[in-house]
């Protein structure tokens, strides 16, 4: 079922040209030059209740305006934005009920008392009646193991900690959809991959609509199934995660793990058309056409059968990928 619906989306904003020093900022006074910066550029799509979709591009392609405008924060220079029958500028409060956003960088949480106090505090502000509010709480503390951090000052609380409470924060009225910018930004591995677990696991059981921007891959990777790429204000791509990956995955990476006489081999790779693209004394790393990556580790194997120790064939990793797809 569509519940979020976006038709020629635009954002463009209007700044003042200075020139430097004293003279320039006098200048200025009697007469301004506006210049104009379109952050966004007549984008279109729609969302599915449920779907976990992955909005990525480079610094300031568009990612977090797009986000401010479909939470409200923003308001469009012009398109339209319908999410969940709403149109989100308005800010009205059953719209404002119906979802939750964390933003990496910034922090929804009152540094000074406990985390618990603020989900009180949401508690009430959202009106989330006493039996839901336990229910949700415990589910949400336990899927997170933050329990014996409840009572702790949120200022005493590691980064990643306190990200688990931020989600905490913005799920406690069970929205119908969140969204989330940058939400592992800063955190260690080990808090990174929890973070992914929980909004996994979260959308496993409630169907949950996610936004995630991030400018680590992994998080898109690993939570999302369908990716939206965007440049310059442009949306370039609009599809299944999978579908890019099938895309853009031109080659495939073949390493050769060698005992001796790594020149022979190396002389045969080049028949193939295949750039070696990393060597070290006993292994070669080699890029080739994936129809073609078989069929090179096959004759390796056969006629190298004594000089090689090993051959495995990975994809073309999604960082790099994207990285391909922007230059």
């Amino acid at each position: 079922m569509e519940i979020i619906h976006v038709k020629d989306l635009s954002k463009t904003y209007d700044f003042y040209k200075k020139e430097e020093g004293v003279r320039g900022s006098l200048k200025n006074l009697m007469h301004k030059t506006i210049l104009h910066k379109d952050a966004v550029k007549h984008i279109n799509f729609t969302i599915n209740k449920g779907d976990m979709v992955g909005f990525i591009g480079l610094n300031g392609a568009g990612k977090t305006t797009t986000l401010k405008m479909l939470s409200g924060i923003l308001k469009p220079t012009s398109g339209e934005i319908n999410i969940l029958g709403f149109y989100p500028f308005e800010k009205q409060y059953a719209f404002l009920k119906k979802i939750g956003i964390v933003m990496g960088n910034k922090t929804q949480l009152w540094w000074d008392i406990p985390a618990i106090d603020s989900f009180a505090l949401n508690k009430e502000l959202f009106e989330v009646p006493d039996a839901q509010y336990k229910e949700t709480l415990h589910e949400l503390v336990e899927m997170m193991n933050v329990e014996h951090l409840l009572h702790t000052q949120v200022r005493r609380l590691s980064l990643g900690e306190r990200m688990k409470m931020e989600l905490i924060l913005s799920l406690i009225h069970s929205p119908e959809v969140i969204f989330l910018d940058e939400p592992t930004i800063g955190l260690d591995v080990v808090s990174q991959y929890n973070i992914r677990e929980v909004l996994k696991k979260y959308n496993e059981r409630h169907n949950t609509t996610v936004i995630l921007t991030s400018h680590n891959l992994d998080d898109i990777e690993t939570v999302c199934q369908r990716l939206m790429l965007i440049n310059q204000g442009e949306l370039v791509f609009n599809g299944s995660l999978d579908n890019f990956i099938e895309k853009q995955s031109l080659y495939k990476i073949v390493r050769v793990k060698c005992k001796k006489d790594k020149q022979a081999i190396k002389e045969r790779i080049k028949e193939y058309s295949a750039e070696i693209i990393d060597e070290t004394h006993d292994e070669i790393k080699i890029q080739v056409e994936k129809d073609v990556s078989l069929k090179l580790s096959s004759t390796l194997m056969n006629d190298y059968i004594e000089q090689i120790r090993d051959i495995s064939i990975e994809s073309t990793d999604m960082q790099e990928l994207v990285r391909k797809f922007y230059s």
